[in-house]
């Protein structure tokens, strides 16, 4: 039997969730504990006091009533038989000659001629004579058989299953009226809305910034405000760790409004925060937009709630409806008709439920407080319904307070900031204060310069991959001073910092060759810009609007590389100053990522010498690629994701180029490729992530082709000719349908990478393994069941995958790979396990040989 907290425990919240239980879910909740004890006294009750008694019904003995006894005396004889099992005395009763069919020692007693009353035996027989009744011939085991048949066929099943229906009703009500605290999509959102609302409430930047609001308007404090002017402004990170996080999202210019004609005000007895309230308070202004912009999107919890209110409320009536009309079926006296004259002698029944009257109250208790559960549902749903409970304006707030800025919110934070006005209103007027970005500019205004010290800009300097000395600085309100202390910086990342500066100091940093300017148009001094211009080589711009690329970015003659990131087709793309190119003088590469549909026609300003050009486009088609014919010193095309359906001609042009990328387009024929053997020095051709379904024979004639990825694409087949391509080094067919590896690959004998991962090949050619030089072999995901031994003929192969397939062994020959390491065998646990010991030594060994997984 389980307990009353068990089943209880199936409606226990976090008690941080009680801020968004309004004062109808916490009665519910009460209502349904009080179901549950109904529920749980009934089932108890049932299972241990629940029976009926049945007697049958005599018809001679209706007959006795109606004719009296002629002699006009009678005999009675009454035996009490009490069992373990019944507490009530069954009393036998024979009329005249009537046999009676009762206990044997027990008869005796009542009927034998010898038996001589005693004192006892009088008071028995005055029993006698003041009772009535007739003799059954029913033994007690007959009585217990017809007991347990009548429990089952004469009650109504109401009455036997009102408490586990009333069980079940009461988990079913309890489970929807915390179900969205539990659904995981909801429930993620509620626990962090919970968490920052109650950091937010506790937060001492909350209540200095509204104690400040409270005395803003006092002679005494303007005075104070304005003796404060010449202190200096601070800001820091929005983030504890004060480094960018790879998943924070981009924020538009036009979502910040930093003000610097505003500087924070110090006032020590007033504003200063120590230094862990201050970041505790950035941190919760960084998660407060986070949350905002992550909840605003979508109303599921809204949904959620009134659907689990709508169905609390059928649930209401369907219970009332069919409940009502069973409160009548539970009844103390029953006939019943078993069927088993044939082991009883007898046809009718009458019987008592001794639990009757106690299920009827109880059912009565458990329809009022339904009713009452009922109400509070309608309630409920008229409140959902009565206001807009997706919008949540702070107008309140703003009156009272300086943040006039606050913004109003809708969807699922509207409703939550709803719910929590229903448990407290001060909750959402402490939680505004971090939704005002006055409010976030004032904080932001404590001591930058004094809280990043060079000490601490030194510890967030990182090495890149290409060993430089790197300082990104994200989401601040300027530059601190100290960064351009740091003489021996060799990158630096400048992101969301919309009043960024860089002053004549930046002239100490000598070994700076690169910037990276995200979402931040920087000003420069005129000092700084003659520094930039004579040493800056790469610098990387991303931006919104083309009008966030400083003005100064085409006047860098000493810029050898240009990524620009952002929307370029727009009304104002003739703003983006191509032309200005003219003085980028060296500039080799440029690095396009929009949405372009023509290559704008003045890039051609900087073909004399450009080698490089990436285009990465967002799936807007290119159209127009004439320009690309006047760029003939390119040596590096890569034309991505720009739905491409052949290749362009214009590319047939580039006499110099070396490397061509279409990766992420829409080719499905590549028919054009007989044009590229005038392309001498084409040593690397990637077409792959498009819809190529064939490899025409014609690829051939690219003699000096030296890598081919035709990865992620529709091919069935190899074709012969691929394999024709004797400086072949690198070749990548994976993910396609390629069920068959060609004979001819053992004509390949540069081969070093060949990569075929995600087909349907079943089995490995001898001929493969004559490509000695192999030194990466990718056949994972194919439906291969062996690896021939000849695999031990590749001696410097260093990495290869079998992962995937129907292999039921590995050859004992991988020992013989001599550069192969355990590092670099993709395959499954139990097949490594499999191999021989002396196998699995040589491959664990360490070697002092890099690994190479690529090219």
């Amino acid at each position: 039997m389980f307990t009353l907290a068990e089943v209880a425990s199936l409606s226990d919240i976090q008690p941080t969730y009680r801020i968004l239980k309004p004062w109808w879910d916490v009665f519910m909740d009460y209502l349904a504990v009080v179901m549950l004890m109904v529920a749980i006294f009934a089932g108890t009750m049932q299972l241990t006091k629940d029976q009926v008694v049945c007697l049958p019904v005599l018809q001679s003995a209706v007959n006795s009533k109606v004719q009296p006894d002629t002699s006009g005396k009678a005999e009675f004889t009454t035996v009490e038989t009490t069992t373990g099992q019944e507490e009530a005395s069954m009393r036998t009763v024979s009329f005249g000659s009537t046999p009676t069919v009762t206990p044997d020692i027990l008869v005796s007693r009542a009927t034998s001629p010898q038996y001589q009353p005693t004192e006892s035996g009088q008071e028995l027989k005055k029993e006698q004579k003041d009772s009535s009744g007739r003799k059954t011939n029913l033994d007690f085991q007959q009585y217990v058989f017809i007991n347990q048949m009548c429990y089952h066929l004469a009650l109504p099943w109401y009455s036997k299953y009102f408490p586990y229906l009333v069980l079940i009703h009461t988990i079913i009500l309890i489970v929807s009226s915390n179900f969205w605290f539990k659904y995981p999509k909801t429930c993620s959102k509620i626990e962090h809305f919970v968490s920052i609302l109650g950091k937010c409430f506790e937060s001492p930047w909350t209540t200095k910034a509204l104690s400040e609001t409270a005395c803003e308007d006092s002679e005494e404090n303007k005075q104070r405000l304005t003796g404060a002017q010449s202190l200096p402004k601070y800001v820091s990170t929005s983030s504890d760790e004060g480094s960018p996080s790879a998943s924070t999202p981009m924020i538009t210019k036009s979502g910040f409004k930093f003000s610097a004609d505003k500087p924070m005000i110090e006032i020590p007895s007033v504003t200063i925060l120590d230094k862990k309230d201050g970041e505790q308070a950035k941190a919760l202004f960084e998660k407060v937009r986070k949350f905002r912009a992550h909840v605003e999107d979508s109303d599921l919890i809204y949904k959620l709630y009134v659907g689990q209110t709508v169905i609390k409320t059928v649930k209401f009536i369907f219970i009332l409806c069919y409940t009502a009309n069973f409160v009548n079926t539970i009844s103390f006296e029953h006939i019943c008709n078993p069927k088993v004259e044939h082991l009883i002698g007898y046809t009718q029944f009458e019987c008592t439920h001794n639990m009757a009257y106690m299920l009827k109250k109880l059912l009565i208790s458990y329809i009022s407080l339904i009713c009452v559960y009922g109400f509070i549902c309608l309630y409920t749903l008229f409140w959902l319904f009565r206001i807009p409970l997706k919008e949540y304006s702070f107008e309140k707030v703003r009156e009272e307070s300086s943040f006039s800025d606050i913004p109003d919110v809708k969807n699922d934070f509207a409703f939550l900031l709803h719910m929590v006005d229903q448990y407290d209103q001060l909750y959402s007027k402490r939680f505004g204060v971090f939704l005002s970005e006055v409010s976030e500019n004032k904080l932001r205004g404590i001591s930058l310069n004094h809280e990043w010290t060079y000490e601490k800009l030194r510890q967030h300097v990182s090495r890149n991959a290409q060993d430089k000395q790197e300082l990104h600085l994200f989401m601040l309100s300027g530059v601190p001073d100290a960064v351009f202390d740091l003489t021996d910086l060799d990158v630096l990342k400048l992101e969301l910092i919309p009043e960024a500066k860089i002053t004549a100091k930046i002239s100490q940093m000598t070994n700076l060759q690169e910037l990276h300017l995200y979402h931040c148009p920087a000003k420069v001094e005129q000092t700084a810009f003659s520094f930039l211009r004579d040493h800056l080589r790469c610098l990387h711009v991303k931006f919104t609007d083309v009008a966030e690329i400083p003005a100064w970015v085409y006047l860098l003659k000493t810029l050898r590389e240009l990524y620009l990131i952002g929307n370029l087709n727009s009304e104002n793309n003739k703003m983006i100053g191509l032309e200005s190119l003219r003085e980028l003088r060296h500039l080799k590469i440029l690095h396009v990522k929009s949405n372009l549909t023509k290559i704008p026609p003045n890039i051609t300003d900087v073909a004399p010498h450009l080698t490089k050009l990436v285009i990465h486009n967002d799936g807007t088609k290119l159209v127009v690629l004439n320009s690309l014919k006047k760029m003939t010193n390119v040596a590096e095309l890569e034309l991505q994701n720009c739905e491409l359906e052949r290749i362009p001609h214009a590319i047939f042009s580039l006499s110099n180029l070396q490397e061509l990328d279409l990766k992420s387009n829409s080719i499905r024929t590549i028919e054009e490729i007989i044009s590229f053997q005038h392309l001498k020095r084409l040593t690397c051709l990637k077409l792959w992530h498009n819809k190529i379904v064939s490899i025409p024979s014609s690829i051939t004639l690219i003699k000096n082709l030296e890598s081919l990825y035709l990865s992620n694409n529709k091919l069935e087949t190899l074709p012969a000719a691929v394999f024709s391509l004797q400086k072949l080094r690198c070749l990548d067919v994976s993910y396609n349908s390629i069920a068959v590896i060609p004979v001819e690959i053992g004509l390949l004998q540069n081969l070093q990478h060949f990569h075929i991962t995600g087909n349907k090949v079943d089995i490995l050619p001898k001929q493969l393994f004559k490509c000695v030089k192999l030194r990466t072999l990718s056949l994972g995901q194919n439906c291969i069941t062996s690896i021939p031994d000849k695999i031990s003929q590749l001696l410097q192969l260093t990495f290869l995958e079998l992962k995937g397939n129907c292999l039921d062994r590995l050859p004992a020959t991988l020992g013989q790979c001599q550069l192969l390491r355990k590092s670099g065998l993709i395959v499954e646990d139990h097949l490594f396990d499999a191999l021989p010991s002396e196998v699995k030594e040589v491959l664990n060994q360490d070697t002092s040989i890099p690994f190479a997984n690529g090219i």
